[in-house]
C-alpha cells in the first residue's frame, strides 16, 4: 500500500529546532516531488516548500525562510524538514505529501498531491 507517514512532532519552548521526517512506504521518492504543509484550525493550509526529490527544494513562506532546512536521507524514502528558532506562531499540524512529478512551481499550491500523511502535531510554548 502507497503511502507517506510524517513523525517528529513534539512540544517545544521557543527558540528551539526539531526535526520532521516524511517517509514514504509502498514506494520510494525517486520521481517524485515531496511537498510540506501546516495548518492551524480554522485556518487555510500553508505551503512550506516543494522538494523535487534528487533536486532541490523551494521554501515558500517568508515566516520560516531561513529558519527551514529540506534534506533527504541516504535512502530514498525519507525527507527531513528541520526548523530551526520555533516560535509559538509555528504551532500547527505539519504534513508531507507526494506525488510523481520533478518540477515545484515558483509559489505554494500550484502542484498536486495524491499521496498525504495524517500529520504530525508541533507544539512551540512561549
Amino acid at each position: 500500500q502507497v503511502q507517506v507517514a510524517e513523525s517528529g512532532g513534539d512540544t517545544v519552548q521557543a527558540g528551539d529546532s526539531l526535526r520532521l521526517s516524511c517517509t514514504a512506504s509502498g514506494f520510494s521518492f525517486a520521481g517524485y516531488i515531496v511537498g510540506w504543509f501546516r495548518q492551524v484550525p480554522g485556518k487555510e493550509r500553508e505551503g512550506l516548500s516543494c522538494t523535487v526529490w534528487g533536486a532541490g527544494s523551494k521554501i515558500y513562506p517568508e515566516s520560516v525562510s531561513g529558519r527551514v532546512t529540506i534534506y533527504r536521507s541516504n535512502t530514498q524514502s525519507t525527507l527531513y524538514l528541520k526548523m530551526n528558532s520555533l516560535k509559538p506562531e509555528d504551532t500547527a499540524m505539519y504534513f508531507c505529501a507526494a506525488s510523481p512529478g520533478n518540477y515545484c512551481g515558483p509559489r505554494p499550491g500550484q502542484n498536486a498531491y495524491n499521496y498525504w500523511g495524517q500529520g504530525t502535531q508541533i507544539n512551540v510554548t512561549s
